[in-house]
């Protein structure tokens, strides 16, 4: 392919390995992600920071941080969410316009920018234009990485893939903590040396990202929306491989991806994030209704309780009885177990599917949550330092412990996972993007109001985010449909029902498939996409370039016997 520079990988892997190098370039990113959400935790415990710096508490006698200034403090954490809100839509629009690869580089660049602004701050001003600006790098990443992970990856194993990615993003997490941990032992915990180098640190792997990235395989679901099919045809090519029993895999999701990238020019005309956000002229692409579902997962992915464990951990755990001197490696053992659980998901996302994964997440984290309440409220009923006290501190950790890990196994991977899966093509990487505004929205109102919500409701902060566990469940099970092990061409018939129920989707979906085979010919027979009887490769014909999606007809009638029948057609242009 002479359109690709032969220092492409692309040229010297193929299929798996080929995926897992382009999933290390995305773990590289997700890396970073984790490593700077976790970075602050550490920052805000450091002295020179918070008392000399900032200026918005001062160190208590056994040496703990004291904040007088709770909005100051969360304040320059959540002003971060507000620049990834700003930096996604601005990932997501340039990342359908001029690709993957330059939207992923453009991102490190920024984000390189906004960390040598964090590291030089000598104010509390200085320090929030710098985790805007740092945010808005952080944000152009987290709306094109997935994507670009997903629409490479294989339907039979995009959560598996994703999953690893996430071991790596809670990986940062673990390597933040302890590294910050380490130099809190430098001149007595008292220089800015102590924050300001953790900060910094983050810009190696961006630098590394920002020069790597150039290398790599642009996403072939891209390159066929901007008309470029001979690159996408290799690409798949090389991802799926053209051998043996992989012969046809890669041409017939290359015909569905031409035939869906067809359907999608004609109905997906208004693609401004306004009409995606109300669906106007989305017709049955329905993309409003997606937009709404990746937002309030996002959000609700935080307000479960994640956001306040991993940037106010030491909080969490003085707010449960652990004395100062403790809480330092308690936190960090805690980062340790929730990156190990992130290989949980590694091995069931794609076996039991992704609302199946949610449901259990929110049952075991609702239920560890109020425990974790209980159990602090009754610790400090019993005087300081007594063997009652003690072991229900114990408990209390104990459950933090349980709803962190069980949270890195569910719902850590896949609300990230699932607005990167369900949008149309045209729209795929604004889509994401939504889902990232959702998160930014979560993050950035729930870690301003932490301090605050811990000062005045102390232990009863754990039971607002058990509620809002709760409220996942149903809310999961009515609007959200299942994506797993369906291929991204998929997803315009699963969501092509005009009711917002799942189970109307469900119908819908299998109808659709029925009545039109041609538009998903490489999902017909899982991992083989090869004729049974002739031992042919399957090939989907261009028969859907006529077909519009805006002009779906349904017809609906109930049999006296109550019978119901529903039938819905594309109709030809």
């Amino acid at each position: 392919m002479d359109r690709i520079p032969r220092s492409n990988v692309v040229h010297k892997f193929e299929k798996r390995s080929l995926l897992i190098a382009i999933n290390c370039v995305a773990a590289l990113s997700i890396f970073f992600f984790g490593y700077d959400q976790g970075m602050m935790g550490g920052v805000n415990n450091a002295k020179d920071y918070y008392q000399d710096t900032m200026k918005f508490g001062h160190e208590a006698p056994d040496g703990s941080p004291i904040i007088d200034d709770t909005l100051l403090q969360g304040g320059i954490v959540s002003i971060y969410y507000v620049g990834t809100l700003v930096g996604c839509l601005v990932g997501g629009w340039f990342g359908d316009k001029y690709g993957r690869i330059k939207t992923i580089a453009l991102g490190a660049a920024w984000a390189i920018l906004g960390a040598a602004l964090q590291t030089s701050a000598q104010n509390s001003n200085w320090m929030i234009l710098a985790r805007l600006v740092n945010g808005w790098g952080t944000g152009i990443l987290n709306a094109i990485v997935p994507v670009w992970a997903t629409e490479t990856a294989e339907h039979t194993s995009r959560g598996q893939f994703i999953a690893i990615e996430f071991s790596l993003n809670i990986f940062g997490v673990v390597v933040a903590y302890w590294l910050e941990y380490g130099c809190s032992f430098y001149m007595d915990g008292r220089s800015s040396f102590v924050w300001r180098f953790p900060i910094a640190f983050q810009i190696a792997p961006l630098l590394f990202l920002f020069g790597i990235v150039w290398i790599f395989p642009e996403s072939p679901r891209w390159l066929v929306k901007v008309g470029r099919e001979e690159e996408a045809r290799y690409i798949l090519g090389r991802l799926r491989g053209e051998t043996g029993e992989d012969m046809g895999k890669a041409e017939a999701e290359f015909q569905d991806v031409r035939n869906i990238a067809e359907l999608e020019r004609k109905t997906a005309s208004r693609q401004s994030y306004i009409a995606m956000l109300f669906g106007l002229g989305s017709g049955k692409l329905h993309t409003g209704r997606r937009v709404q579902l990746v937002i309030w997962l996002q959000i609700m992915q935080e307000w479960i309780g994640i956001a306040g464990v991993t940037i106010y951990a030491p909080t969490i755990f003085r707010t449960a009885g652990i004395g100062n001197s403790d809480v330092a490696w308690i936190s960090g053992l805690n980062t340790i177990t929730y990156m190990m659980s992130t290989l949980i998901c590694v091995f069931t996302l794609d076996r039991i599917g992704r609302r199946w994964t949610l449901y259990w997440g929110s049952v075991v984290q609702g239920i560890s949550l109020f425990l974790a309440g209980g159990l602090s409220r009754a610790a400090q009923n019993h005087p300081l330092g007594s063997s009652e006290a003690k072991s229900l501190s114990s408990g209390a950790v104990a459950m933090i412990f349980l709803f962190t890990a069980t949270f890195g196994a569910t719902w850590l991977t896949v609300p990230w996972l699932y607005p990167a899966e369900i949008f149309p093509l045209e729209v795929r990487a604004k889509g994401n993007a939504w889902g990232v505004v959702g998160w930014s929205m979560g993050n950035g109102w729930l870690t301003l109001l932490c301090p605050v919500m811990f000062k005045a409701l102390h232990e009863k902060t754990y039971y607002v985010f058990a509620a809002a566990n709760a409220i996942t469940i149903p809310m999961v099970w009515a609007l959200y449909p299942e994506s797993n092990q369906r291929t991204l061409e998929e997803m315009n018939l699963l969501f092509a029902a005009d009711s917002i129920w799942n189970w109307e989707a469900e119908k819908n979906f299998k109808i659709l498939k029925e009545q039109n085979p041609e538009l998903v010919q490489a999902a017909q027979r899982g991992h083989s996409v090869l004729d049974p009887e002739t031992g042919l490769p399957v090939r989907s014909g261009s028969v859907a370039r006529n077909m519009s999606l805006d002009a779906t007809a349904l017809s609906q009638r109930h049999a006296d016997d109550g019978a119901y029948e529903e039938k819905q057609t594309f109709k030809h242009g």
